[in-house]
């Protein structure tokens, strides 16, 4: 199989991120991706997993554990989602190096190759076929596939350890059909609650999910409502929980940050990754990988230090140009919409460009209403666009949110286009509402 038939295949099966109508409760079965793993060996079994799950923050934890763990001489598997512009962007393998090296980190390094891909598919299509025709739970979804994918290349690598965030929710998640070392829970809040539910205690309920008898568990500094159940959860299934804000602390000095961990202190911490709640991200992610010392693995200060200030991840708070200032983030909710606004805020003052042009495009299942309030404000001018999926909001759906004069465009090239034609050297471009929109402006003239 070519690598085009290859993304035709996998495009062929039913994808929740692209396709929302459907029942989360009746359509999203764990026992269906059990089946097939069944089948491939459960190749998970043999993985040392780290498990994330949250509402906001999961990648660029993800990512900070990753890192960690590849300073700290470990080959790391990292599986993530959704994906900007490539498929192979989710399954990923950090190389192992030391403190002692110099790292060249790149936006997406380590993404399956092509042929890879192409050979792991070509070898379970028979098998994904029969399996799909005899299921008692249904046809495998996208995810599903793509997450067993994963799981087979991981292990057939002899990864170190693998990185794990989930995808929608956690409890019915493809990704929870693995066991893991240690499971971490980022800040949760209202997202998705046509399925997850329509209160932070239902959605903490799924999110939580992941969480098993006897697992070691960090948690992020929570609302009070997540808090009650993650701890709930924790003492029905014996698991031990440490939070962030209760045993694990940060705070910031004037030579850097400082994060008192649960094994350790490390003072004068740098990170490359913008925004007051990387700093948060950055204490989870330590608390994460020392909880693997229960497991018997310890860390040196240097990695911890190494790790954080070279995590890179593509399209959170990411500075793509100059002249104008052009950033983009692909906040999707109202939690994220606000951390966005007070991280432009912080680092970037009205002193320091002379308008903000908004290029705002969102997803029709997200708080759109939130959204535009959290950030319109922030905008001297305002792009309004959409991303080349069935799920994005018309352009002119989103012009009835706002009272000031706006930009209508029907594609992220168009807006794109727009967007450079209007700023002037001392402007700021902040291209926001959704990963779709994101991903398609980093890959526009590319």
């Amino acid at each position: 199989m070519t690598y085009p038939v290859v993304i035709r295949y996998l495009n062929s099966f039913t994808n929740y991120e692209k396709n929302t109508n459907y029942s989360y409760k009746k359509d999203l079965k764990l026992a269906r991706i059990q089946g097939f793993l069944l089948l491939l060996g459960n190749p998970q079994d043999s993985l040392r997993i780290i498990h994330v799950a949250g509402t906001k923050g999961k990648g660029s934890t993800c990512a900070f554990v990753a890192y960690i763990l590849r300073a700290s001489g470990f080959s790391v598997g990292l599986y993530t989602s959704p994906h900007l512009n490539d498929f192979r962007e989710r399954i990923r393998i950090l190389w192992p190096s030391s403190c002692d090296s110099k790292l060249e980190t790149g936006d997406f390094e380590g993404m399956i190759s092509k042929g890879a891909l192409s050979s792991l598919v070509k070898e379970l299509k028979l098998m994904l076929s029969k399996y799909n025709r005899h299921s008692e739970y249904g046809q495998l979804s996208f995810f599903e596939v793509y997450t067993a994918l994963a799981f087979l290349y991981f292990k057939r690598q002899q990864i170190d350890f693998v990185v794990l965030e989930t995808g929608l929710g956690g409890r019915l998640d493809a990704t929870n059909a693995a066991n893991s070392l240690v499971c971490g829970i980022t800040p949760i809040s209202l997202e998705h609650v046509q399925k997850l539910g329509n209160t932070v205690p239902k959605i903490a309920a799924e999110k939580a999910g992941i969480i098993k008898p006897g697992a070691i568990v960090i948690s992020a500094l929570q609302l009070k409502e997540a808090r009650k159940v993650i701890r709930n959860r924790c003492k029905k299934f014996q698991a031990k929980l440490y939070e962030v804000g209760r045993e694990i602390k940060y705070f910031k000095s004037k030579r850097g940050l400082v994060i008192k961990g649960l094994k350790n202190d490390y003072k004068n911490l740098r990170l490359n990754l913008l925004g007051e709640h990387q700093v948060a991200n950055a204490a989870l992610a330590i608390g994460l990988v020392e909880g693997l010392s229960f497991h018997g693995f310890n860390f040196k200060a240097c990695a911890i230090r190494q790790g954080l200030y070279n995590a890179v991840w593509p399209g959170r708070c990411e500075v793509v140009g100059r002249n104008p200032l052009i950033i983009l983030d692909g906040a999707q909710n109202l939690a994220s919409a606000q951390v966005l606004r007070t991280t432009i805020e912080d680092n970037f003052s009205a002193g320091k460009y002379r308008k903000l042009i908004l290029v705002l495009g969102i997803s029709s299942d997200k708080d759109i209403w939130g959204i535009c309030k959290k950030l319109g404000s922030l905008a001297d001018e305002i792009i309004l666009t959409r991303a080349a999926t069935s799920r994005a909001t018309d352009p002119a759906k989103l012009a009835g949110y706002f009272k000031r004069k706006l930009h209508l465009t029907q594609s992220v090239k168009e807006a794109k286009l727009l967007a450079v034609s209007l700023a002037g050297k001392k402007d700021l471009i902040l291209v926001t509402g959704s990963l779709f929109v994101v991903g398609e402006f980093r890959n526009v003239g590319r």
